[in-house]
This record gives structure tokens, sequence and C-alpha cells, in this order.
């Protein structure tokens, strides 16, 4: 056989290896892959079965605060008195009647039911605010039945004499038997006065809100009538329900006096004039020597009075103006409008005169240049700047 078959044989022998290598590599990569989401698996189980248990315990806490509150406690410790209120007077009440007659047997329940079904027809009825005299009527109903049961359990205690009991033992037992089967129904009527009640503390602090907002809108309507019918045309033009009573008001706000409520004309003129005193007494207060010193200098090149202590600067209009920055006098365009503004070959012009005072460019600030000028900070800073680049 030649050389080249032994060495093409070699090259296969070494490829078919490195398959396999890769192979093996990739199936252990796998491995590894499973392996750790299997892991991550395992550690997201736990993490969620952690939260779980955690907000179980969270929901036991939460369940047994609400459990132990003072209101929780007593509606239902009251429940558990009517309980055993039931539970020792009727079965005295149908010993009794059955002891007359067999056939009476239904009369213990009937009594006793009534006294209770008219206290919960009681509570039905505050549920659902019926007229005053429906629940004394029913109050008083269910009284008499249960008063009427009471007697019944007290004659039967005290015939209780026949079983071998002593006379203070059959009147102990008599007066137990009436208190129990009168004192549930009354138990249950004191707890429905309770619940009652505190509904009315709640009913009252709602009714003062209401009346707060009653004296809110009257007010609203005496103060802004025109902002009012407008917000009522508002209602009434959309579909109801698509606009509330404040949307509606705030739309006609902007409609009548072109800002949001509670701003008008008037307000935004004070505020400005406002800023601008304020503006005012902040430059009397920077007034150094040096700066003083550069205003005459630049009154004796201009041949004006540009920021002279004590002299307004001629032509600035007086009233309410908005001041854009402490030069001469109000600039009425916006920094916006600064910024997109062409220099003008006059500003640059008294900005070079004014380096020229200072003795170079470099000397040039947003300052010294917005007072020479009058204009605002970046309108100054522009021509700074460019008188600054000119001399480069």
């Amino acid at each position: 056989m030649s050389s080249d078959w032994y060495e093409q044989r070699r090259k296969d022998e070494d490829a078919k290896a490195a398959r396999e290598l890769a192979a093996k590599a990739a199936a252990a990569q796998l491995a590894r892959e499973e392996e750790r989401k299997s892991r991550e698996e395992q550690r997201a189980v736990k993490l969620q079965t952690r939260k779980d248990k955690a907000q179980r315990r969270r929901d036991r806490a939460s369940k047994r605060q609400r459990d132990l509150a003072p209101g929780s406690v007593y509606r239902r410790g009251t429940l558990a008195l009517v309980g055993f209120s039931i539970t020792a007077s009727l079965p005295a009440q149908i010993i009794h009647f059955v002891s007359i007659h067999w056939m009476l047997f239904p009369i213990g329940p009937a009594l006793e039911g009534s006294a209770w079904i008219l206290a919960a027809g009681v509570a039905y009825a505050d549920e659902k605010r019926l007229a005053l005299w429906v629940r004394w009527v029913l109050r008083a109903l269910s009284m008499s039945a249960a008063s009427y049961a009471a007697l019944i359990n007290y004659q039967y205690g005290q015939g209780l004499v026949s079983h071998g009991l002593t006379a203070g033992q059959t009147q102990t037992a008599a007066m137990g038997l009436a208190a129990v089967t009168l004192g549930g129904p009354l138990f249950f009527e004191v707890r429905q006065w309770v619940l009652t009640l505190t509904a009315a503390v709640g009913n009252a602090r709602h009714r003062l809100e209401k009346k707060a907002r009653a004296r809110h809108e009257k007010a609203r309507r005496e103060e802004f009538k025109e902002v009012t019918d407008r917000a009522k045309a508002l209602l009434l033009a959309a579909p109801y329900g698509a606009l509330s009573k404040e949307e509606a008001f705030t739309r006609a706000w902007w409609d009548i006096q072109g800002a949001p409520p509670g701003v008008t004309a008037d307000v935004i003129a004070d505020r400005l004039q406002a800023e601008a005193d304020v503006a005012a007494v902040l430059a009397e207060a920077e007034r150094t020597p040096e700066r003083l010193a550069v205003e005459f200098l630049l009154a004796d090149l201009f041949g004006s009075e540009v920021g002279v202590p004590g002299k307004p600067s001629k032509g600035a209009p007086q009233g309410r103006t908005a001041l854009g920055g402490k030069g001469n006098g109000p600039v009425l365009r916006s920094s916006d409008e600064d910024a997109l503004k062409p220099l003008a070959e006059a500003d640059l012009a008294k900005v070079r005169k004014l380096a020229d005072a200072l003795g170079g460019p470099d000397r040039l600030s947003a300052r010294n240049v917005r007072e020479a000028v009058g204009c605002r900070n970046a309108y100054a800073l522009r021509l700074r700047d460019a008188v600054q680049s000119e001399q480069q």
C-alpha cells in the first residue's frame, strides 16, 4: 500500500476522533446545562415555597388580628352568649309544655323562636334604615315574647321542688332560667344598638363631608359664576357620565381665563411684577466698586445712563412688565427666541467697545455684556463668544 493511503487513513481516524471528542464535549455541555437548569428550577421552587409560607403566616397573623379586634370579640362573644341562652332556656320550655301534654311540644320552640325572629327583624330594619316606629314595634314584640318565655321558665324552675330540691335551690333555678331566657334577646338587642351607633358615627362623618362639599360648591358658584355656568354647559353638552364636575370646571376655567384653575391675567401680571421687583433688588445688592466703575465707564463711552445707580434706563416701560434680565429694560422674548435670534451688528459693536475698555475680550463676561447691551443671558453669552472668537 502506498504512503498516500496510510496518510488518508490517518487523517480519517483523526477526523473521527475529533468528531467523537466534539460529540462528547457537546454531550457534557448539554448535561451541565440541564443540571444548571435543574438547580435553578429547584431554587425557584424553594424560593416560591418560602414565599408561600411567609404569605400564609402573614394571612394567619392578619386573621388573628381581625379576630382579636375588640369589635370582632364583642360581636362573636354576644352570639356565643345567645347560643348558651338558647341552650339553657329552650329545654326547660319544652319540658314544661310536654309535661302538660305531649302535643304541646311545638309551643316551646315557637315561643323562644318568636323572640329571636323578632330580634333579627330589628337588625334587618336597622340595616335597611326603616322608620323608627317599625323598629320599636319589633323591639316591643321581641321583648314581650322573651318576657313570656322567661315567665314560663320561672314557673318551671319553681316546680323543681318536686324533684327533691330545696326552696332556695328552686328559687335559684327559677331566677337563672328566667334570666337567661330574657337576657339572650336583651344581649342581642344591646349588640344591635352598639352596631347601629357605630354605623351612625360613620354616617355623621359622611354627612359632615357632604355639607362641606355643598358649601364649597355654593361658594364656587358665587365667586366664579361665569366659569360655573360654562362648566354646566360642558356637562350638558357631553354624554351623561363622560365628564366629571371637576374636569368640566377645569376646562371651563381654561375657556374663560385661559390659564389653569386659580390663575388669571391679573395674577400672572402681579407675579411678573414681583419677579421684576426682586430682580431689581438683587441687582442693587450686587453692585460692587468694580462693577460701578464699569457702569460709569460704559456711560461715558456710550453717552447713556446704562446701569448708573438711581437712574432708570431711558425709554424703559413702566408698570407691569416681564423683565428678561438685569439690564436696562424688559426683554419680551423668551430664552428660546434669544437662542435663535441673529446677532445684531450694533450689539457686536457695543461689545467690541466694551472689550477695548476693559483691556481685552478675555475680560468679557455674560454679566457685563448683558448690562452693556440690555439683553437676556443667553444672547449675552453668544455676543461674548462671538467677540472673543474674532480676537483670537
